[in-house]
Parts: structure tokens; C-alpha cells; sequence
């Protein structure tokens, strides 16, 4: 190492080059304000020139030296690169584009972070956590950030999935009358397991719940996301429950005029809840004894027609020139409220899905096992069907759920055949 005079010095023998292997770093004299001397080296380790001030000559020059090094290690560094540490330091200094600061520099910080907290986890958390400490959240009611969120992905989403969207936070919306930040995560999961709900149905409920809130944080209506932490149900296959003929009896007995349609048509056509709040009386095709599902209205974004059976015409019958929605209510807690209500009118412990499980479990013992068609009229997977519903009932009693009919017409009207056309 060795210190030369600059070939062309303000000064004499200023300004002065240390030189280390190829690289070599300049000390500046400078007379500043007031007549007192100062130091400053010219650091180009960045990439860029960057004046370091030292109040005295012998602290430039160490630095320099220090400087010198550094970059000159840094050269041969370089030099024995692979094709793949080359490569990984392009990788680098791509994501470190956009924050305009040097490899060199954003090493060193990060190793001096890493004294403090560790490793690189607790690093990034402690980013985040500073985040979430320097973040204002702005104060946003949830039924005003479920609107916000809703015009947001209607650009995008498709109408079925919207539809989805919709009916789901509504519902949530309705039931957190507070700030989008104060939201829980117990609050969330008290509010889900309040209504009984199936697995599956928890679970695309506590999915739309998160992607909104994912929504809100980016807004900054929330610190972070409640719903993260929510645990999803097991959805494996179990014996789906399902009603007696008794039992659906003494639920249609109980039943309001109001809500008779729709719990026959679960019942005896088998018609998931969400299907049934869609459906309009134009659907309903009495004097061919078919109901047409469209594809609008159907799960599965797919249209299929469902046999009337001569029982549930027979309940049907009273409502023949209605037209409109079959359901009345405006949304599906009221179907719900109904449902429970009826149930426990009639002394018995309602079941979630229990109706359309019914159908399908009878409707597949009264037609001989045959899977394919049971799938279409429900708009399932021969698949599914056999999994679920196969030998799940008796024949005998098969015939009698399809016999049940308004006591007025019990004289009547006889239960749909097996070998009834779909």
C-alpha cells in the first residue's frame, strides 16, 4: 500500500491517492468557511461518488486505506465468481433496483441486523411489526368496506362468484355493526359457529371472510387479518344425516303456508337451499311435472331439469298461479329462521342439508341404485352419489317418503314409480 501525490494538485501534494491492489481512493484538502482545513474521501463503493468528511488528514487517510481495501477484496471477490454466484448477484441487484441502494451497503445493514434479532425471520417480522406500529389505520364501518370491496371486484369476478361474495359478507356485514379494524378473530369464529354450519360451509364462509379482510389491510381500514388465524374444519367424507319419513311429515304439518313450496321442493326434488331462494314459479313446470334449474341459479353454473313427482305436485298444487320467487324471503338467514323454526315446532332437531341428503339417499334406493341418474337431477358426480348415498336407506322406506302427501289428498295420489322418466 502506498500514498502518491495527485498528478495535478490544487495544492501541493494534494489531493492524495491510496492505493490498494487495482483499486486506489482519493483524499481531498478542503479550506472551509471560517478558514479551518478539513478532509473528505472520495467513495465510490456504491457506484456512485459519495464525499466522506474527516476533520483531520491522518483519520482521511485510514479511511481511505480501509476504503481501499475493502473495494480491492470486493475485486477479487469478483474475479472467482462462478457462472451461478455471478448469476445470484445479478438476481440481486435486480430486486435492489427499485430501493436505489448499493449490494455493499444493504449487505452490511442486513448483518447488523442480524446481531439484533437472529436470523432472517425474526428480521422480516420485525419489519412487519415496525409496519404495523408506524401504519394509521383509518377508521371504516364494515358494511361500508364490503361495499368498497364488492365494486372493487366487480370489474373482474364472474357473476356467479360475486353472487357468492355477496351473499356472504351482506350477512357478515349485518352482523359486525362496528369498525373494520376492531374485528376479532374469536368474533369472526364465535359468529360462524353461531349457525350450525356445515364444514364445507364454514370454510367458504371463513375463505371470503379472509380474502375481504386481505382487502381492508391493503386499504388500511385494518392492522392485520382476523381471519388468518381461523382453523378450517375437516370436510372428509361422513354419513350424511337425513330425515325419516316421519320426520318430514311432521315437518310439512308444521310448516307455514309460506314456507311449504320451499320445503317440499328440498324435500322431493332435492334442490340446495341457495337453489331454492332462486327459484321462480316459471321454473316450475306443473302440468309437465319437470322444474328447470338454470344455470344461473344452479351451484354448478350448469342447467338441469329435476322430476316433479306426483307427492310433490300434490303439495305444490295450492300455489299453481303464483308467480315470482318460490321463497319470499329476502335472503337465506331467513330461510334459515324458517327452518329452525318449523323444526322445533315440530320437536325435532333440524339438519343442516338434511333435506337434499334425504332425497338424493331415498330417490337412490327407489330407482335401483341407478347413480347416473340420481347425479343429474341433483347435478352431482355418479361418483359422489355411489360414495355417499349408496345402500344408505331401505326400498320400503324409499316408497314411503315419496308417498307423502298433503292430508287432503291422501286418497289420491300415489308415490312416483321407479321407473318414472327424469
Amino acid at each position: 500500500m502506498k500514498s502518491t501525490p495527485s498528478k495535478e494538485p490544487k495544492e501541493k501534494g494534494w489531493p492524495r491517492i491510496v492505493t490498494f491492489g487495482r483499486v486506489s481512493v482519493k483524499v481531498y484538502k478542503r479550506i472551509r468557511a471560517g478558514g479551518t482545513v478539513g478532509y473528505e474521501i472520495a467513495n465510490y463503493a456504491s457506484g456512485r461518488r459519495k464525499l466522506e468528511s474527516k476533520a483531520t488528514e491522518e483519520e482521511a487517510i485510514h479511511r481511505a486505506r480501509d476504503l481501499a481495501r475493502q473495494m480491492s477484496l470486493g475485486d477479487v471477490v469478483a474475479a472467482k465468481m462462478t457462472n451461478n454466484e455471478a448469476s445470484d448477484y445479478g438476481s440481486a441487484m435486480t430486486s435492489l433496483a427499485p430501493f436505489n441502494v448499493a449490494l455493499p451497503v444493504v449487505a452490511s445493514t442486513v448483518a447488523e441486523c442480524l446481531k439484533h434479532v437472529g436470523d432472517l425471520s425474526n428480521l422480516l417480522a420485525a419489519a412487519k411489526a415496525f409496519q404495523k406500529r408506524s401504519r394509521k389505520v383509518q377508521p371504516k364501518r364494515v358494511k361500508e368496506a364490503v361495499a368498497e370491496f364488492l365494486r372493487d371486484r366487480e370489474a373482474d369476478a364472474s357473476p356467479r362468484y360475486l353472487g357468492d361474495l355477496r351473499s356472504r359478507l351482506n350477512r357478515f356485514a349485518e352482523a359486525f355493526k362496528k369498525n373494520t379494524g376492531d374485528v376479532t378473530t374469536a368474533e369472526i369464529s364465535e359468529w360462524l359457529n353461531g349457525e350450525k354450519r356445515a364444514a364445507q360451509t364454514y370454510n367458504n364462509f371463513a375463505r371470503v371472510i379472509h380474502t375481504f379482510f386481505a382487502f381492508a389491510v391493503e386499504k388500511g381500514y385494518a392492522e392485520e387479518n382476523p381471519a388468518t388465524d381461523l382453523k378450517a374444519r375437516d370436510t372428509r367424507d361422513k354419513t350424511p344425516d337425513i330425515f325419516t319419513p316421519d320426520q318430514i311429515r311432521q315437518l310439512l304439518q308444521q310448516a307455514s303456508p309460506e314456507f311449504i313450496p320451499a320445503l317440499a321442493i328440498s324435500a322431493f326434488a332435492g334442490l340446495r337451499s341457495a337453489e331454492v331462494e332462486r327459484l321462480e314459479w316459471k321454473d316450475v313446470n306443473l302440468p309437465k311435472r319437470f322444474i328447470v334449474v338454470t344455470a344461473e341459479k344452479a351451484k354448478t353454473a350448469s342447467r338441469r331439469t329435476v322430476p316433479i313427482s306426483e307427492n310433490l305436485a300434490a303439495w305444490l298444487a295450492p300455489y299453481g298461479n303464483r308467480t315470482g320467487k318460490v321463497w319470499q324471503g329476502d335472503s337465506d338467514k331467513y330461510l334459515y329462521r324458517a327452518q329452525e323454526t318449523t323444526a322445533e315446532a315440530a320437536g325435532i332437531e333440524w339438519k343442516h342439508n338434511a333435506l337434499r341428503h334425504s332425497f338424493a339417499s331415498y330417490r337412490f334406493a327407489l330407482l335401483n341404485q341407478d347413480a347416473g341418474r340420481v347425479a343429474g337431477e341433483l347435478g352431482n358426480s355418479p361418483s359422489m352419489v355411489h360414495r355417499h348415498y349408496k345402500e344408505l336407506v331401505a326400498s320400503d322406506d324409499a316408497t314411503r317418503w315419496f308417498a307423502i302427501v298433503p292430508e287432503s289428498t291422501q286418497a289420491t295420489i300415489l308415490p312416483m314409480p321407479a321407473q318414472e322418466a327424469a
